[in-house]
């Protein structure tokens, strides 16, 4: 090769390089954010719920969806607490720690439909028998006039807000729904492998958070999570 064979080369090379380099910047690949370090995250309301002075606070480990059923528990031990044992109701905190596959129901009806949850989790939608293309844990049957709860409010009603288990219904009560980082990336990876999707992971977790239901804290991990609010908060413990 002559000299000016490998200069002509190493031009085309380099601009090609420069070419390569300036694309790059225009399209960044986007960086895996497997662990999240405490900039990340909201630690802030994190910390808020570890230090809460309450007389109970009480912590559900949900991995399981169970048809509604872990989310019914948490509904029967506020109920239990405040008039069965006669613990204030504002002396009742209560946690829905969320991973597993229970941790999807952290996401909106957005989510649900663009991901295919229903079909991914085997979760139908009671309302048409067929593979759930909306969230149908979140919202609540009962309006917010409904919903609304009196000191007269008859627990015993089956219609009663007091045995609304959906998640709206329990946040209207106080419950606070934790979701996992470290699930919601695992668990999009094995979503784009179960519908052999093109999509970047990363694009799809930034795109689920951005579409968690109302009020719902992502937290950095879940387990972790679950160590500190019983160490350091308090919280007894239940996993269902």
């Amino acid at each position: 090769m002559s000299d000016l064979t490998r200069r002509g080369f190493a031009s085309r090379a380099f601009a090609g390089i420069a070419a390569f380099g300036l694309l790059s910047k225009l399209n960044p690949p986007a960086e895996a954010q497997l662990v999240w370090s405490t900039s990340e995250w909201n630690l802030g309301s994190f910390e808020a719920l570890l230090h809460e002075k309450s007389r109970v606070k009480q912590l559900f480990d949900i991995t399981q969806v169970e048809d509604g059923a872990s989310l019914a528990k948490v509904k029967n031990s506020l109920n239990g607490l405040h008039y069965g044992f006669g613990v204030p109701v504002d002396q009742i905190k209560m946690i829905c720690g969320m991973h597993g596959p229970a941790n999807l129901l952290n996401y909106d009806d957005y989510v649900w439909g663009k991901y295919r949850i229903g079909a991914w989790l085997e979760i139908n939608d009671p309302r048409t028998r067929e593979p759930a293309v909306r969230n149908p844990y979140y919202v609540s049957k009962l309006t917010d006039d409904a919903a609304h709860i009196t000191a007269s409010t008859n627990p015993s009603t089956e219609t009663s807000p007091l045995q609304d288990a959906s998640m709206q219904g329990l946040q209207r009560r106080g419950v606070r729904f934790l979701s996992c980082h470290t699930a919601l990336e695992e668990q999009v990876r094995q979503l784009i492998k179960h519908y052999t999707l093109s999509e970047d992971p990363e694009a799809i977790v930034r795109d689920m958070l951005a579409h968690t239901v109302p009020d719902v804290l992502v937290v950095a991990s879940m387990v972790s999570a679950i160590a500190l609010l019983q160490s350091e908060g308090g919280y007894s413990y239940v996993m269902v």
